[in-house]
């Protein structure tokens, strides 16, 4: 049986918020680089995969793959670290500076590779600008008016429901990184983590790192929106959502629950970054 204990789960978890929020700028920045490009692929592996089958529940059983990668190549997933470092925190393995320093260059990098990847992409599927017409084109644009143009309609409430649907997302999303730890076999591992993503992106949620590619794309596709349009009715709220999300319904209430406590580092508050 290469099933672990919560307990265990929860404790490695606790570890790996310390180990990342120690991380030096580069390898934070690179890793986050990394990862924001391959959940780009993995968006437009499964925009295809819905549109070729006219069945949108096949494009979220593809798109898993991109968090598969990245969680076993361990790497920096913002959204992912909004759980396992305060989870750090919570257990005296890290500080509140390190938290802000990891999430602040992990979104910094997560965001570089998404858009780097979105103008590569743009590339391939418009032959460099001259067709816009593609199906996977409109596909962008469209989820991309959607995700912010239709908040926008609804003013304030936009914001609410982007809000609330980024919050369900990251608690989807960070269980993806808990499941990564429950099997100590890479087919387990990719098994377990497979099973919130895939709810995740079947349910239609908001995720801040994979709209880091759909919208700067699709405003190179010519989509009508702006740059203010996605930061103000999608890219900031759905990044506090899923701060919301996966710090508390993942990272507090597993702590809560699983984790047994240590004896604190009374020398913790004068601990510099490395």
């Amino acid at each position: 049986m290469d099933n672990i204990k919560p307990d265990k789960i929860v404790a490695d978890l606790v570890e790996s918020g310390a180990y990342k929020s120690k991380l030096t700028t580069k390898h934070i920045l690179i890793r986050g680089f990394l990862s924001g490009a391959l959940l780009g692929f993995a968006t437009v592996l499964a925009f295809i995969t819905a549109n070729q089958t006219g069945i949108g529940v096949l494009g979220a059983l593809a798109f898993p793959v991109g968090f598969v990668m990245i969680i076993l190549l361990g790497l920096e997933l913002v959204t992912g670290n909004f759980a396992t470092i305060p989870m750090a925190v919570m257990g005296r393995k890290t500080s509140i500076k390190n938290l802000f320093y990891n999430w602040t260059f992990a979104f910094t990098g997560n965001l570089i590779g998404s858009v780097f990847f979105g103008a590569l992409f743009f590339i391939v599927a418009t032959k460099f600008g001259h067709y816009y017409d593609t199906d996977i084109a409109k596909k962008i644009t469209d989820i991309a008016i959607s995700k912010t143009l239709a908040y926008k309609e609804l003013g304030g409430e936009g914001v609410v429901v982007c809000f609330v649907k980024a919050m369900l997302c990251n608690w989807m999303v960070t269980l993806g990184v808990v499941m990564g730890l429950v099997s100590s076999s890479t087919s387990g591992k990719i098994f377990a983590i497979w099973l919130p993503i895939f709810t995740f992106f079947a349910l239609g949620l908001e995720h801040c790192v994979v709209n880091m590619f759909v919208m700067p794309t699709a405003i190179m596709l010519d989509a009508p929106i702006t740059v203010t349009d996605w930061w103000l009715w999608n890219q900031i709220p759905a990044t506090i959502g899923n701060i919301v999300g996966g710090f508390f319904f993942t990272g507090v209430l597993l702590y809560l629950t699983h984790y047994k406590k240590e004896i604190p580092d009374e020398n913790l508050q004068s601990e510099q970054i490395d």
